[in-house]
């Protein structure tokens, strides 16, 4: 068979094993969001939502624990609830922390690990990166962190009219029947938009696992800074869903340093290359910058820390 052939065979089976592995959770997440969007009062939520910088973060983070959504689905439930009024510290942690402290993930990565340094060492690297990075957000205006700055945002107190799929509501409050249905037409709607961008993203995906030999990073395995690098990137280009990634990563446990191993768990989720193109849906492309940067730098240090000290 033709090299060409071979790695177009190559291409197309990652581009459909990453895709279909990813588009139930996107699914999932836009199913959410149309429920959020129908449901939740925007006056109840703003009403709740903590103001304080740490606590906004940390109510954002443990979030996670409650929408059982992956990196994919978590976008459009975390765009809802930035229309709903959520402050912007604690959508950014719950971006970030959900994908790694959403319940399925937590029994993966148990049943991969056990009740061992590295489970607790994943939950542990995921609460702190995303609780500082979510309140870092806290300074930022909404204008130059979100692509559309929403009526809750500038005046946390109105109540305002919200349209939803040429609806009008005041206060959250439909004006007629059928919330139900029309939560899913809400969340159709969600799935073909941020569908287009998961396809592209498991293009890309796909393209540099082809072009990127394993072999070349995997030779990185042994140092203390390089296996992390090493394992870093290969989390962002494998983009494995995070609800299997920790039974991926026990195939690099015996080559690679456990503080690269770490941060493939850590940053994998946080991060890749499906993930990045959704959030320009609903970040500002300075500020994906700042949610690319600032998780990147964290886990790296803490993963440096985990192989020098506690490895």
């Amino acid at each position: 068979m033709l090299p060409i052939v071979a790695r177009m065979q190559t291409f197309v089976t990652i581009f459909l094993g990453i895709f279909i592995e990813a588009a139930p959770f996107l699914l999932a997440g836009a199913t959410i969001s149309g429920l959020l969007a129908e449901f939740v009062e925007p006056a109840w939520l703003q009403r709740i939502a903590p103001r304080q910088p740490l606590f906004a973060a940390l109510i954002g983070t443990l979030l996670g624990l409650v929408f059982p959504v992956c990196e994919c689905g978590v976008v459009p439930v975390t765009r809802r609830l930035y229309q709903k009024g959520l402050p912007l510290a604690s959508g950014v942690a719950f971006l970030l922390a959900a994908p790694i402290l959403n319940p399925v993930v937590i029994a993966s990565t148990l049943a991969a690990y056990g009740w061992s340094s590295m489970f607790w060492g994943r939950i542990g690297a995921a609460i702190l990166i995303t609780v500082v990075v979510g309140a870092l957000f806290h300074w930022a205006e909404p204008e130059s962190v979100l692509r559309e700055v929403y009526p809750h945002h500038h005046h946390p107190t109105a109540v305002v009219p919200v349209v939803i799929e040429g609806v009008s509501a005041v206060g959250g409050r439909p004006v007629h029947g059928w919330r139900f249905w029309r939560a899913l037409t809400v969340a159709g709607d969600e799935f073909l938009e941020m569908a287009q961008y998961l396809i592209i993203g498991c293009l890309l995906a796909a393209g540099m696992q082809v072009l990127i030999p394993q072999s070349a990073l995997l030779a990185w395995g042994n140092g203390p800074v390089l296996s992390v690098a090493a394992m870093m990137l290969l989390a962002f280009v494998l983009s494995v869903c995070s609800t299997v990634d920790a039974f991926v990563s026990l195939a690099f446990v015996n080559t690679f340093a456990p503080g690269a191993v770490l941060a493939f768990l850590v940053f994998g989720p946080m991060v890749d290359l499906k993930s990045l193109l959704l959030f320009r849906q609903v970040f500002r492309p300075r500020a994906v910058a700042y949610l690319v940067a600032l998780p990147l730098l964290m886990t790296a240090i803490l993963a440096i820390a985990y192989n020098v000290w506690g490895g």
